[in-house]
């Protein structure tokens, strides 16, 4: 009688060692933590669209770090970085490249824009127009760019982190949907509490206002990512879970509230982004929590409400916590 619970806490002991991601993941919260206060809720996150290799776009008011969060999490990542700040006059070809002709050999030679990197930072993405926007579907998407009837692959990994304002913001497009819909989250970043700006306030009377980057070491290489990846795909989802994902996001096509909704990539990004919150909270398989934790953030830019409830000053996210209630959790 005195194994039984030594069996049946081996029964639920994780089959896969997560020691490794474990670390790791601590390691790059500690090299952030050095600069950003707070902010611990969108550091999941952000490290959940990394294992889940997934796009992110960051929403906030200007002067809440949506950037300087973007660049610190780029930094522990030991690859190559590129920012791009989008304008109104920006034109596809100054993030793509462009074809230059080389009178020597009398041929064109393509030079690679500043979109072939590995984590690649887009500063105001709704400050360009749709046209520029545009450029940016296939090589989201695709990880390639086609260039004079010529396709270019992206290095391995590749990471779009977007920063915009909200959209009422002067001088600022909406985004096109299939824009939206090729980011894995799109993350609301608020302001801080009373005690973070204090903390903040704080640090920078005593001296330590300034942003000193080079203090953030990079934690993972590519090859580490690409490991930590490999365990994230292999994480145990049942069928009951599989089930209940469908139904959240295909509640978003009849609900009454909603004009337009999601489309099978939510369904796929709700669940690569549960398999890595998992994994990122040590567990080999995923739980409803997980996908209720993680569906305001896959859902909020792919729904679109109706006029009439959006002039009743509804929000998609009050909409997505409607849809969670009114389904049935699966245990």
């Amino acid at each position: 009688m005195s194994e039984a619970p030594a069996v049946a806490e081996a029964s639920f002991a994780p089959r896969t060692d997560f020691a490794r991601l474990t670390a790791q993941t601590e390691a790059i919260r500690t090299e952030i933590g050095k600069i950003i206060v707070g902010q611990t809720e969108l550091l999941e996150l952000l490290l959940t669209a990394i294992l889940a290799d997934g796009h992110v776009l960051l929403e906030g008011v200007p002067g809440v770090a949506k950037t300087l969060m973007a660049k610190l999490l780029a930094r522990t990542l030991e690859v190559p970085f590129s920012r791009i700040q989008f304008t109104p006059d920006l034109m596809p070809s100054d993030v793509l490249g462009t074809s230059v002709f080389r009178q020597n050999k009398a041929d064109f030679e393509f030079r690679r824009g500043p979109i072939f990197a590995s984590v690649v930072l887009i500063d105001e993405i709704n400050r360009a127009p749709a046209k520029t926007q545009s450029a940016l579907f296939e090589v989201m998407e695709e990880r390639t760019v086609t260039q004079d009837g010529t396709t270019y692959p992206m290095t391995e990994p590749f990471l779009v982190l977007a920063t915009q304002n909200p959209i009422e913001q002067e001088g600022t497009y909406r985004l096109p949907e299939a824009q939206l819909d090729r980011f894995l989250f799109k993350l609301h970043v608020g302001y801080p509490t009373l005690a973070e700006e204090v903390q903040i306030l704080s640090g920078h009377h005593a001296g330590l206002g300034s942003t000193h980057l080079e203090a953030v070491q990079p934690i993972l290489s590519a090859a580490d990512l690409a490991a930590l990846r490999q365990q994230v795909g292999q994480q145990r989802v049942e069928a009951n879970i599989l089930e209940y994902i469908a139904k959240l996001v295909g509640q978003t096509r009849a609900h009454k509230s909603l004009y337009l909704g999601a489309s099978p990539r939510a369904s796929l990004a709700l669940l690569n982004g549960a398999k890595a919150l998992a994994a990122l909270r040590g567990r080999d398989f995923v739980t409803p929590e997980d996908v209720q934790f993680l569906a305001p953030s896959v859902l909020r830019h792919r729904i679109m409400l109706t006029p009439e409830r959006e002039m009743e000053g509804g929000t998609p996210d009050e909409v997505v916590k409607q849809i969670m209630q009114a389904i049935e959790v699966p245990r």
